[in-house]
């Protein structure tokens, strides 16, 4: 009882503000209505030069029954326009919404009006035949000038006074340039002009398209794109360029950061269409154009609702949880409302930031974080038997090619028997889901950490064969992701920022990129549609040369590849390929339900012969020689082609 006081203090206080602003509003909105009506006759009258059919002036009986009509005719557009909406919506707020509700209330009040009152009150003797029709069509339209100029002045006002935000303007706003004079960029130059706070003074507009070349958008001039942009940059001295094409093609960004580069202007862009749609993001949260931005891949489309309404109110466990990948499933999965999400990490410092980075993101309730290692048997029964966790997300895992190339027993040990562990735990403990972060490095794998993974694929499907299983395994693949600890970007970036040289391995490298948000999105679509013992793969465009991926990082830093940075060759790595293959032999592609998911067909391992798998696995580990560990998974795993020493 103690708490539901303040409670209902705070809503007896709210409904009591809103009461205030709506009679405030009612009152104000009477009075233009009001003096509409009293307008439209002496407005009437005064048109005898333009109309001569008009009466002159305005008759005496007919002015002593203004009053008297007005007391009918402005609550009747009161209550139509309470009826449409207008009184709930925020005043100062007026755009087109605000304005078709306006419009709908006050022809609706209009018809009723000219076909009913008008009646009405013409047989009870109020009007007589002296007032026209016109009066009504004449008010019709005042009303709507009234109503929507009153809310356009407020609209006003309040951007005169509003607060810029928590910092003051800047006595010399940053002028920029905006690409796209869309809606997106309609936007951004009104949240621009109205925020002088951000610091960004829109100058003028840039657009591919030539019918909008001359004109002007929001008060802006438009002027067409064109190679060279230097002229414009001088008139209007503007030293920075807003992407603000959400949807437009990755080529044409390409481009148009190229030329802004080269015309010595830095760039910024707004968020991406599907940020913009779900609500994430505001086409005033601008950043930095990012290499992923420029990479040709295909637009993802979630089913966002079927993923949050599957993990809603359930236990999930997230191993690896402090890693690239791990970390951002961690925040997806926290923000569909999880009843608990448990973090299994073995690095203490990652974990600590995840941690607080969910804390930060008002997650706290529902986190727990755990120092484990997946291989610690005893350690991670606990937490199963504890917790008993309904969905089960395996990221950690040994991922560095040259690294694991050198120590393979630790790739097999972690990535293999810790993979098998867990798995043998989420069914013992009626997990509802087993989702194992793969890669495309398993398929037909010519170094130890892919072939690794591969084991834990093949672990996870027998598995799946378990008599009395109920727990769904899947296995999900793709390939680079931009960012992670793994990727060759991180390096490419240290590089550069020691003014090179830029190492590749090979000039035709090629590699399949996805970003951290993306990849990790498809695997909780994955976990919504996927199917019991079966492996997939994410679509991820076409692949890409690394040698590419080099120049366009050199670009975006403002410098010219092979000019101001050195690009070298370095040679092929040990267990490292020219390209990532799709699938293995015996595999077949499948629809899943899903653009870009594939679920590849092939017969699981019989659960019978696990047993005898995991011995071998345990003995390979024990052994010294990297090349006799290898040959021996090979026996395993025909299709894998070790490099040896």
């Amino acid at each position: 009882m103690k708490v539901a006081k303040p409670l209902l203090l705070n809503s007896q206080s709210t409904w009591g503000r809103n009461l205030k602003r709506t009679a405030f509003f009612a009152v104000l909105l009477y009075v233009a209505l009001w003096i509409a009506y009293e307008a439209e006759f002496f407005l009437r009258a005064d048109c005898r030069w333009i109309f001569p059919g008009l009466p002159e002036g305005v008759p005496e009986n007919i002015r002593s029954r203004i009053p008297a009509v007005g007391l009918v005719v402005v609550p009747l557009q009161l209550i139509a326009l309470y009826w449409a909406g207008t009184f709930r919506s925020v005043f100062c707020y007026f755009r087109i919404p605000e304005m078709s509700r306006v419009f709908v209330a006050l022809t609706l009040c209009f018809i009723l009006m000219f076909f009913g009152m008008r009646i009405i009150l013409t047989e009870t003797g109020i009007i007589n035949s002296g007032i026209h029709s016109s009066v009504l069509v004449i008010d019709y339209f005042l009303s709507i000038i009234a109503v929507c100029g009153v809310r356009v002045i407020a609209r006003m006002r309040w951007e005169q006074k509003k607060s810029p935000g928590d910092e003051p303007a800047e006595s010399s706003p940053t002028q920029v340039v905006i690409f796209g004079a869309g809606d997106a960029g309609a936007n951004l130059a009104t949240v621009l002009k109205a925020r002088p706070g951000f610091g960004k003074k829109a100058m003028f507009f840039l657009d591919d398209n030539p019918e909008k070349n001359g004109m002007r958008v929001v008060g802006l001039p438009v002027f067409k794109m064109s190679d060279d942009i230097s002229v414009l940059r001088d008139r209007y001295n503007v030293t920075q360029m807003i992407l603000a094409t959400p949807s437009g093609s990755v080529k044409r960004s390409r481009e148009v950061t190229e030329i802004a580069k080269k015309a010595g202007l830095s760039v910024m862009r707004v968020p991406g269409m599907e940020d913009l749609i779900s609500g994430r993001t505001t086409v005033s949260d601008l950043r930095e154009v990012a290499l992923e931005d420029l990479l040709e891949r295909p637009a993802t489309t979630l089913d966002r609702d079927a993923i949050a309404q599957m993990l809603s109110g359930k236990r999930v466990l997230v191993t690896g949880a402090g890693g690239s990948i791990g970390s951002e499933i961690c925040r997806q999965v926290a923000a569909c409302g999880p009843a608990q999400l448990l973090l299994v990490e073995q690095c203490e410092v990652l974990l600590y930031q995840i941690e607080q980075d969910l804390i930060r993101k008002g997650f706290g309730g529902v986190i727990k974080p755990l120092i484990a290692d997946i291989t610690d048997r005893p350690r991670m029964e606990q937490i199963f038997g504890k917790f008993h966790p309904e969905f089960v997300f395996h990221a950690a895992a040994h991922k560095h090619v040259p690294m694991m190339e050198s120590q393979p027993a630790e790739a097999v040990k972690n990535n293999a028997l810790g993979t098998a562990s867990l798995v043998e735990l989420a069914s013992d403990y009626g997990a509802e889901a087993f989702v194992l972060i793969s890669t495309d490095k398993a398929i037909n794998p010519t170094n130890a950490m892919g072939a690794s993974k591969r084991l834990a694929e093949i672990i996870l499907q027998a598995n799946s064969r378990r008599p009395g299983n109920r727990t769904r395994f899947m296995a999900v693949r793709f390939g680079n992701v931009l960012g992670s600890s793994g990727s060759v970007i991180p390096v490419f970036r240290r590089q550069i920022a020691e003014g090179g040289p830029i190492t590749v391995t090979h000039p035709d490298i090629k590699r399949y990129f996805m970003t951290i948000p993306e990849a990790v999105g498809l695997v909780l679509q994955t976990a919504v549609i996927g199917k019991g013992g079966s492996i997939y793969v994410l679509n991820m465009g076409e692949p890409v040369k690394i040698i590419d991926v080099a120049r366009h990082l050199v670009r975006l830093s403002g410098l010219r590849p092979d000019v101001d940075i050195e690009i070298k060759i370095s040679g092929l790595r040990p267990g490292e390929k020219l390209f990532e293959e799709l699938k293995t032999e015996g595999e077949e592609f499948e629809p899943s339900g899903h653009s870009r998911i594939s679920r590849f067909i092939s017969t699981p391992m019989d659960y019978d012969k696990l047993e005898d798998l995991l011995a071998a696995l345990r003995k390979i580990v024990q052994k010294q020689s990297r090349n006799e560990i290898k040959q021996d998974i090979r026996l395993i795993i025909p299709e894998y082609v070790p490099y040896l020493d």
